[in-house]
């Protein structure tokens, strides 16, 4: 497994769930261009955060789901791809969402988790006595480097299962393809490196309207090297056109 850093991860000022612009973050492939590939979308400010619908959402209009976690070597090229970001406290919607909520039998209710783009795969992360059930029915991934350890160790990349409504960070999926020849090549496992500059939707904005302005230059450019050669040209028919009319106004007063 070799992972190839498509560009960087999206991390996001502000946004809400329907001008969130998917499309300016950039996606981490296997081999580059071997699906799944994913999306990281983490929030600056706590305050714009999405709810599991509002994620689950996105993800779709995106063409991916929310993030399906099928094993542990998938569990810790995901927590890899977290850390890249150098991020503060702040944990990650997965699709795993339970069935039903009225279930308080922790044991009972693990049983009812389903993965919200249809995987079957019946790994899980949980983090120590979770779940919890009740009406805590999505998933979260711990993301809180700077909250003190718990009983179960410290509140990184483990599962928990939360209220739908509230506000976290997402991980997209994109689903399964047929190999291309040249990531089928690629079949060892690497970390992840690269520039992990932020793609913002402003940024790219402004990149779309200066590859937009620079278009029409070179024509510009192509007639400005037409017309300098032939300014002597035009000088000397200016020339000759005045010494012409100068003659005939000359023999008019002789006539």
């Amino acid at each position: 497994l070799k992972l190839s850093l498509c560009s960087s991860f999206l991390l996001l000022p502000h946004s809400t769930a329907a001008d969130l612009v998917l499309r300016a973050g950039q996606t981490v492939c296997r081999g580059g261009t071997q699906r799944p590939c994913y999306k990281i979308i983490y929030f600056h400010d706590a305050l714009r955060r999405i709810s599991f619908e509002e994620a689950h959402q996105a993800c779709r209009i995106d063409g991916g789901h929310l993030v399906s976690i099928e094993s542990e070597s998938e569990q810790r090229l995901i927590e890899k791809l977290i850390e890249s970001l150098l991020a503060s406290d702040g944990d990650f919607w997965i699709g795993l969402r339970r069935k039903e909520e009225d279930v308080d039998n922790s044991t009972e209710c693990q049983g009812l988790y389903s993965w919200s783009d249809g995987s079957t795969s019946k790994f899980r992360n949980w983090y120590t006595d979770e779940p919890s059930c009740g009406r805590e029915i999505c998933v979260v991934m711990y993301h809180q480097p700077s909250a003190p350890a718990g009983v179960g160790g410290s509140y990184m990349f483990q599962w928990n299962d939360d209220r739908c409504n509230m506000k976290n960070n997402f991980i997209c999926k994109y689903s399964l393809e047929k190999p291309t020849a040249a990531s089928e090549e690629n079949s060892q496992v690497d970390v992840v490196t690269g520039s992990l500059k932020p793609a913002f939707p402003e940024e790219r904005i402004k990149e779309d309207a200066n590859e937009t302005l620079k278009e029409p230059r070179e024509p510009v450019l192509s007639l400005v090297y037409i017309l300098i050669p032939s300014i002597p040209l035009l000088l000397l028919l200016m020339v000759i056109t005045a010494i012409f009319c100068f003659w005939l106004f000359a023999k008019r007063q002789v006539a």
